[in-house]
C-alpha cells in the first residue's frame, strides 16, 4: 500500500512540474563552434534527461564488461557446487539403500565437485565401508580428526570400526576422547559405560553415569536404577574381603531401589555377620513386601546367629505373612518345618501348591519327597515325587536374554548388557535340573533305605527293628554289611562269641569275630559289620551252613544337628516391623 502511494505521489509531482514548464514558455540558446542551437525549455529537459539515461546505460554496459573474467568464474563456481550437492544427496540416498556402486560413483563425483566439504568426506567414508573397504575407510576417518570441525565426526567412525572389529581398548579410548572434546555428546556416554559395564569396570561406569545425569543425558530414575546396579556389583565383589564396605555399598544401593533382591540380601547377610539383626531384618522385609525371594527368606531365617531350627521356624511363618499365598513364602515355612522335623506343618502348608497341578515345580517336588522319605520312609512315594519333580514346571530362576543363571550378575552373560536379569519363569527347562534332581534322588534313596537292627525312618518309637538279612561279604563267611544311620551318638556292639566248636565234629571253620567300627559323625552312612558266630552242628546232620543270629538290639539313635555355619545369622530383636516372636518350650533366646 505504501509503495502504491509513494508511485502515484511520484507521477504527481512529474505532472505537476511539466505542468508548471508548459505554463512558463522559455527559449534556451547554444551557441558552439559558429553554430546556434535553439530550443524551449521543456524539449532541453527532455534531451538533458535523455542524454543522462544513455550515459547511464554506457557506463553499465562497460562495467559488465569489465566484471565478466569474475561473473563467469562464479558461474561456473555455482554450476559445480550444484553438482556437488546432487552428487552427495544421491550418494546418501544410496548408503541409505545399500546401493554399493551408486554410493561409490555419486562419491567419487562429490569429491571432484566438492573436494573439502565434510560431508564428501563423510560420504567416501560411508561408501568404502559398503564396499568393505576398511582401510580406507579408517583413512578418512582419521584425516577428519585433523580438522576441528570434522573431529567429533571422524572419532565416531574410528569408533565404530573399532566395535566392528573388536578391538574393544581402541573403542574405549575413541569414547573417552570425544567424551572430553564434548561431554554434552550422547554416543561416547552411552558407549562408554557400555563397555565399562562389560569390562565390570564398576567405578569407572559410576563416574560415567554421573557425567549423563550431570548433562541430562539419562532420566533420574533410570540414573538411580542404574547406581543401585552398580553399587550392588561392587558389593557382591567385595563380600567376602571387605564385609563393612560390602554393607555399605549394599545399603546405598537399597536406599536407591528397595525392590533390588540382590541388594538387600548382601545387605542382611553383611548386617547379620556384624550382629546388627534388627537392621537386616527391616532391610529384607522391606524388600519381600515387594519383591518375595528364596535368598531374602534364607537370609531372614538365619538373621541371628545359634538360633535353633524351630526358632527359625517361627521367623519364617512371621515371614510368611507378609505375604500370605505366595508360593515363596509357602516354600520357605516349609523347608524350615522340614529342617525343625515339624512333618505334619510343612505338609499343610503345601497343600495348597499339591492341589494344583500347574503350581507343580521342582522345588515342591524334592519338598515333598523328603517329607516322604524322612518322615515315613515311604519308598514309593518319595520316587513318585522325585519323577514329578523331574517334569514338573520349572521354578523360578535369573533369566537373562533366555539364558538362565544359578547367580545373579549386573550384566548378561550373553550381551553385557546392564540390568538384564529377571527373576522369572524360564521359557525352557534349565539342562542342570536333571542331574540335580538325580542327585537328590541318590541321597533320598541312602537316607530312605531300611537299616538293619534300627527303627525305620519315620517309625514309632519303641517299634521292632528290621531284622538283618544275611548277606556274604568277601573275607568273611558269616559277616554282613549294614548301612548305619547318620551320625549316632551310640555305638552297635558285635554279638558275643559263644565258646569254639568241637575241631573233631566241626566241617566249616568258624570266621573270627570282627569288631563293629565305632560310628564316625558324618555325612556319609557308616558301615557296620555285624559278625555271626555259627552254631555247633547236630552229630548225624551233615555240614550246614551256620544261621545268622540277630544283632542285640540297639537303642534309638538319636538326631545329629550339625554346628551352624559362621556366617549363618539367626531371627531378630522385636522393633517396629517384626511381631513379637515366641520360642518353644525349653529354647533360650
Amino acid at each position: 500500500m505504501i509503495r502504491i502511494f509513494l508511485f502515484l505521489l511520484v507521477i504527481l509531482l512529474l505532472a505537476a512540474g511539466l505542468h508548471w514548464l508548459a505554463d512558463r514558455p522559455g527559449t534556451i540558446t547554444v551557441e558552439w563552434l559558429g553554430y546556434i542551437i535553439e530550443t524551449s525549455v521543456f524539449r532541453g529537459l527532455l534531451i538533458l534527461a535523455a542524454a543522462l539515461a544513455l550515459v547511464m546505460i554506457a557506463w553499465s554496459g562497460l562495467r559488465e564488461i569489465w566484471r565478466s573474467p569474475a561473473s563467469l568464474n562464479r558461474y561456473v563456481i555455482r554450476r559445480r557446487q550444484q553438482r556437488g550437492l546432487d552428487a552427495l544427496t544421491s550418494g546418501i540416498i544410496a548408503v541409505g539403500a545399500g546401493d554399493r556402486a551408486g554410493a561409490i560413483r555419486y562419491a567419487s563425483q562429490a569429491r571432484r565437485a566438492l573436494p573439502h566439504e565434510p560431508l564428501t568426506q563423510l560420504l567416501r567414508a560411508q561408501a568404502a565401508q559398503i564396499g568393505g573397504d576398511r582401510a580406507t575407510a579408517r583413512r578418512i576417518f582419521e584425516a577428519m580428526l585433523a580438522t576441528p570441525e570434522t573431529e567429533q565426526l571422524g572419532l565416531r567412525g574410528l569408533y565404530l570400526e573399532a566395535e566392528r572389529e573388536g578391538a574393544n581398548e581402541a573403542a574405549r579410548q575413541f569414547a573417552e576422547r570425544a567424551l572430553r572434546l564434548n561431554p554434552k555428546l550422547s554416543w561416547p556416554v552411552d558407549s562408554l559405560f557400555d563397555l565399562q559395564c562389560r569390562g565390570e569396570d564398576w567405578q569407572g561406569a559410576l563416574e560415567t553415569l554421573e557425567i549423563a545425569r550431570r548433562q541430562g543425558l539419562v532420566e533420574k530414575p533410570l540414573a538411580a536404577r542404574r547406581r543401585a546396579i552398580l553399587l550392588t556389583a561392587q558389593a557382591q565383589a567385595m563380600e567376602d574381603e571387605d564385609a563393612d564396605k560390602a554393607a555399605e555399598l549394599a545399603q546405598d544401593a537399597h536406599r536407591l531401589a528397595p525392590d533390588l533382591i540382590p541388594a538387600a540380601a548382601i545387605a542382611g547377610r553383611a548386617l547379620a555377620s556384624r550382629g546388627n539383626t534388627p537392621r537386616a531384618a527391616r532391610v529384607v522385609l522391606k524388600t519381600w513386601r515387594s519383591s518375595p525371594h528364596p535368598d531374602l527368606a534364607a537370609v531372614y531365617a538365619y538373621a541371628r546367629p545359634g538360633d535353633s531350627p524351630r526358632d527359625r521356624l517361627v521367623r519364617v511363618r512371621h515371614l510368611a505373612r507378609l505375604t500370605p499365598g505366595h508360593p515363596e513364602a509357602l516354600l520357605a515355612v516349609a523347608a524350615s518345618a522340614i529342617e525343625a522335623r515339624e512333618w505334619d506343618e510343612a505338609r499343610r502348608v503345601l497343600q495348597p501348591l499339591v492341589d494344583d497341578p500347574e503350581r507343580q515345580t521342582p522345588r515342591l517336588c524334592t519338598l515333598m519327597a523328603r517329607i516322604e522319605g524322612e518322615q515315613h520312609g515311604d519308598t514309593g512315594r518319595m520316587r513318585e515325587w522325585l519323577a514329578r519333580a523331574a517334569t514338573a514346571s520349572p521354578d523360578p530362576a535369573w533369566v537373562a536374554d533366555g539364558v538362565v543363571a544359578v547367580r545373579w550378575s549386573p550384566i548378561s552373560p550373553t550381551t553385557g548388557t546392564l540390568d538384564a536379569m529377571q527373576w522369572q519363569v524360564p521359557a525352557v527347562r534349565p539342562a542342570d535340573s536333571a542331574a540335580d534332581v538325580a542327585a537328590l534322588a541318590a541321597r533320598m534313596e541312602s537316607l530312605a533305605a531300611p537299616r538293619p537292627g534300627l527303627p525305620a525312618v519315620g517309625s514309632a518309637p519303641g517299634a521292632e527293628p528290621e531284622r538283618p538279612v544275611p548277606a556274604p561279604v568277601p573275607g568273611h563267611a558269616g559277616a554282613v554289611s549294614v548301612a548305619l544311620p547318620e551320625p549316632v551318638t551310640a555305638p552297635l556292639k558285635p554279638a558275643p562269641t559263644p565258646p569254639a566248636p568241637d575241631p573233631a565234629r566241626a566241617t566249616v571253620a568258624p570266621p573270627e569275630p570282627v569288631p563293629a567300627p565305632a560310628p564316625v559323625p558324618s555325612r556319609e552312612p557308616v558301615v557296620a559289620e555285624l559278625v555271626e558266630t555259627p552254631r555247633r552242628p547236630p552229630p548225624a546232620a551233615p555240614p550246614v551252613a551256620p544261621p545268622m543270629q540277630a544283632p542285640p538290639r540297639s537303642p534309638e539313635p538319636k538326631i545329629f544337628v550339625p554346628p551352624r555355619a559362621p556366617d549363618d545369622p539367626g531371627p531378630v530383636d522385636a522393633d517396629d516391623d517384626l511381631a513379637p516372636l515366641s520360642y518353644p518350650s525349653g529354647a533360650k533366646a
